[in-house]
């Protein structure tokens, strides 16, 4: 039998712990499914990470978030999110994935990999880190090729190629560089990414400036084997040996959870979902998005610090 929640709330991230205190200081209850570990995302970023934002920004909940460095850290991050959820007392269902949302005429019924629900209003935070860009290159299923970079002494001594130029790309190539890594970018662009944290960024440029890391500009990766890879610039194919590609080529939402659920995408590359501003409710009564999966394939639109007030919009608007 479906057990009865009033919101439920797709996401266990920042964003969906923002919507659930909105909820708990309305007094409206809800459930969290998240189909992964509390804050799923960031336990997976890169183990070195450094947020750009400021700790006071990326709070949720009026609740302060005291970091020892400028910018938190991905650590300092993974302890404020789990301390705000054990405090607060959040209604969360962990290693839970939700499958399907569908209409029931008074709601909706929401089916899992483990349980059957059904809610009057569903909340969908689910943001976009679950699903790489594809490079739809021969080689690219290729045990040596990663789209998720973590840690940097994995690949000491080796011969590394970094797959683009945003913070990613270049907080990768600069890790495993200072390891011992012989390190090649692999850069569409003409110029490092505009948006790498601006600390960063002389880094980068001077590393490359100076030969340290080889970046080959106007260039995309065609063919990736066991001992080397093709790179086709400017000049033509150059072949070079590697042992390992990082391809930090971004992430996408689940487009097709949203479409499955009848939430209406824009018909452009960005497929943006259909929602008010206002009230971030989507063509769907009833179903609200939080965070940025607001942004379709523009993932950079929205961050923690920029869509924490969904929250609060989402909450007001179920509890008129």
């Amino acid at each position: 039998m479906a057990k009865q929640v009033p919101l439920i709330i797709i996401g266990g991230g920042p964003i969906g712990l923002a919507c659930a205190l909105a909820a708990q200081k309305e007094g409206l209850d809800y459930l969290i499914l998240e189909k992964g570990c509390l804050v799923n995302s960031l336990y997976h970023y890169p183990l070195n990470m450094t947020f750009f934002s400021t700790s006071e920004r990326l709070e949720i909940g009026g609740i302060p978030f005291v970091s020892n460095n400028a910018k938190p850290t991905r650590p300092e991050a993974l302890e404020y999110y789990r301390r705000v959820a054990l405090s607060k007392h959040v209604k969360i269902h962990l290693f839970e994935k939700a499958e399907s949302i569908k209409s029931n005429g008074e709601g909706y019924t929401v089916v899992t990999d483990k349980n059957t629900y059904t809610a009057k209003n569903i909340i969908i935070a689910t943001g976009f880190y679950d699903i790489p860009n594809l490079l739809h290159i021969p080689g690219e299923s290729l045990p040596k090729v990663t789209h998720y970079y973590k840690d940097p002494h994995f690949y000491a001594t080796q011969k590394v190629i970094v797959v683009g130029a945003n913070n990613s790309s270049v907080d990768a190539a600069l890790e495993t560089y200072r390891k011992g890594a012989d390190v090649t970018m692999v850069i569409r662009e003409g110029e490092i990414g505009r948006r790498v944290k601006y600390w960063v960024k002389p880094d980068i440029e001077n590393r490359v400036k100076e030969g340290s890391i080889k970046a080959y500009f106007h260039s995309v990766l065609t063919n990736i084997r066991d001992t080397e890879a093709d790179i086709l610039t400017p000049e033509g194919v150059v072949t070079i040996p590697n042992d390992f590609v990082i391809a930090a080529t971004g992430y996408q939402p689940d487009f097709s959870f949203l479409e499955r659920t009848g939430i209406t995408l824009s018909d452009d590359a960005v497929r943006s979902p259909s929602y008010d501003p206002e009230t971030m409710e989507t063509n769907l009564p009833g179903i609200y998005l939080a965070g940025v999966v607001c942004g379709g394939m523009n993932t950079h639109t929205w961050f923690i610090e920029n869509s924490r007030e969904h929250a609060d919009r989402i909450i007001r608007h179920i509890v008129k």
